[in-house]
């Protein structure tokens, strides 16, 4: 007879639409124990339409709920959610970034959720001081049990919300589906050609993202080194934009939305990032998992995702160094593959396993 569910466990998220941090909670959700029932609740959005927009979801659409926030702050929305969790009889609730926090936190509290978990995925945020006097206010009343995903990020906490004690758990990813795989199927696939050289890169076009800088890098580059993006966002535009102006339309690939995300990595030569913020990204682990070398800008816990012997960090807003260190990661031959750096160190089951011994669950 199967065991029946008695605990329930509930993530809070600003949105689910694709992104690192949504990411991660789909994974947590995915690799529960299975006497655990996992619920993601999220502030905006409404399901119908974040279904159709991310395909993934699909398997978990009968634990997902959406509150379908308006803009501001909504008192209306804490209500509901406090609702929702006296309704699914949460144990714990597990809030993700400063919004998340300030709802869930009072909801679970109202709710007499006794259990609450708060994990900060960056804290460049708080350099903002309404953000900081959030943070400092839900750590002191609500008093969550706190979580940084990086060290940088758990030193910014402590630095921006004095009283803050994080504990540090590192993001995972699931090397499983991450994993080496036949580069010419994957070109094939995604329609990327396949006798030139290829850097990806995998984010929303926001201006955070220095696409224009990894543009920028590309045009110093030899014209068999292609790039093909990943995403979409509100600078797509300035982006296609800048691709005509620098000449490069042969050279840039624009697939939107990818949804085998393995492929894409398997397809690509190097993996880059040319952010001006981050806090402890995925793309970069999940990229290293399929066995490509990664070459980031120095933001955030960037540094924390690259593996030491295959990767590269450069300064932000540097193009000419980026375009160096893409060469270089281009023309290297090494011994080792960085999936080793990840499968030793970023393991989502390592990462899932630390969550549950924090939630008191056994192992």
């Amino acid at each position: 007879m199967k065991k029946s569910k008695s605990r329930v466990h509930v993530q809070v998220v600003q949105h689910l639409s694709p992104g690192g941090i949504e990411t991660l909670s789909l994974d947590l959700h995915h690799f529960s124990q299975p006497d655990v029932q996992v619920h993601i609740v999220s502030l905006e959005g409404k399901k119908a339409e974040m279904l159709a927009r991310w395909p993934r979801l699909h398997p978990f659409a009968a634990q997902l709920h959406f509150l379908d926030k308006p803009s501001g702050v909504s008192v209306n929305t804490m209500f509901k959610l406090a609702a929702l969790l006296l309704k699914l009889r949460a144990n714990l609730v597990h809030t993700h970034h400063i919004g998340p926090m300030l709802y869930g936190g009072i909801a679970a509290r109202m709710a007499g959720v006794r259990r609450l978990i708060h994990t900060e995925h960056d804290a460049w945020h708080l350099g903002d001081i309404s953000h900081q006097k959030i943070a400092q206010r839900c750590v002191k009343y609500l008093r969550p049990t706190l979580v940084a995903d990086a060290d940088l990020v758990a030193s910014h906490l402590r630095e921006k919300v004095p009283q803050a004690k994080p504990s540090i758990i590192h993001n995972g990813i699931d090397t499983k589906r991450f994993c080496p795989g036949n580069q010419v199927t994957a070109r094939v696939k995604l329609g990327l050609p396949l006798q030139v050289r290829v850097l990806g890169c995998a984010a929303r076009m926001h201006a955070v993202k220095g696409h224009d800088v990894l543009l920028d890098a590309l045009f110093r580059l030899p014209a068999h080194t292609h790039l093909a993006l990943a995403g979409s966002g509100e600078t797509e535009p300035a982006i296609r934009q800048q691709v005509k102006d620098l000449n490069l339309t042969d050279r840039v690939h624009f697939l939107g939305h990818v949804e085998d995300m393995p492929a894409f990595y398997r397809a690509i030569d190097v993996f880059c990032l040319a952010s001006h913020n981050e806090g402890m990204p995925l793309s970069p682990l999940e990229a290293q998992a399929c066995g490509t070398a990664a070459v980031l800008t120095d933001v955030g816990a960037c540094r924390e995702t690259v593996c030491p012997r295959t990767g590269y960090i450069v300064a932000p807003g540097d193009s000419l160094a980026l375009a160096a260190a893409i060469q270089n990661a281009l023309r290297q031959r090494v011994n080792v593959s960085p999936r080793q750096f990840v499968t030793s160190h970023r393991d989502v089951k390592k990462m899932v396993s630390q969550y549950d011994a924090l939630a008191g669950l056994s192992l």
